[in-house]
């Protein structure tokens, strides 16, 4: 949701920070393991119930997740490979982050209470294959109540104010849930229409769009009559 609505403009406001990064000789690549080392210190936290330094680090582990997109573009080293590699680092430290949790609640009073971190992320996975398997069939799945941003905000809060955690946990817990079920529909609709279908629908609004153009044209070229003297 934040993703689709907030990513230009954040994309707009880094770019600047992209192009002065450039300039220290670091790759996209090096931000990504540094978030991913930043990460792994969030978890340590997380699980010794340092709820507030694993805030911060938290935060940390986003920066580069944030800039190495802004400077693979300053740097012209956007590539498929350099997506995936963030991509699958994005899925590790979020299993990294949660696992911390896990630890936290496993080692408490509750024990239980780590299924629902672990359930967080284990719907979480369903909706990034969702997607995954969307876009490999030609499909589009993107959307739904609660992405990664979401996560992250939530989460962010609820480290910050120890009482709000777990009640945040179950309401993402629940989110994700929605989510995944919002992903399925909207997939499952889309793979309804059958190739050839969908190629007609595909020619028939060329075509439109080609009529429009050419109706605009004429209005654009089209000469006023003059009125005749008195």
């Amino acid at each position: 949701m934040f993703d689709g609505k907030f990513r230009a403009p954040v994309d707009a406001a880094v770019r600047p920070i992209g192009a002065l990064l450039r300039k220290t000789g670091l790759s996209p690549d090096h931000l990504t393991i540094l978030g991913v080392l930043v990460a792994i210190g969030a978890g340590v936290a997380i699980g010794a119930g340092e709820l507030l330094l694993g805030f911060g680090l938290v935060i940390l582990a986003a920066l580069p997740d944030l800039l190495d997109g802004a400077l693979a573009k300053a740097s012209n080293q956007v590539s498929q490979r350099g997506a995936f590699f963030d991509s699958v680092i994005d899925r590790v430290t979020d299993a990294i982050v949660f696992a911390g949790l896990a630890y936290y609640y496993a080692s408490g009073s509750s024990p239980r209470l780590a299924m629902v971190p672990f359930g967080i992320m284990a719907i979480s996975a369903v909706i990034s294959y969702e997607r995954a398997k969307a876009e490999s069939l030609g499909l589009e799945a993107k959307g739904g109540l609660m992405e990664r941003a979401e996560r992250i905000i939530l989460l962010l809060l609820g480290l910050l104010v120890k009482p709000l955690l777990l009640p945040i946990l179950w309401i993402m817990l629940v989110l994700c849930a929605v989510t995944a079920v919002q992903r399925f529909i909207k997939v499952w609709k889309q793979a309804g229409v059958t190739p050839r279908t969908a190629a007609k629908m595909e020619i028939r609004r060329t075509r439109r769009q080609s009529r429009r153009g050419v109706s605009a044209d004429r209005l654009r070229t089209r000469i006023p009559r003059r009125r005749p003297n008195p």
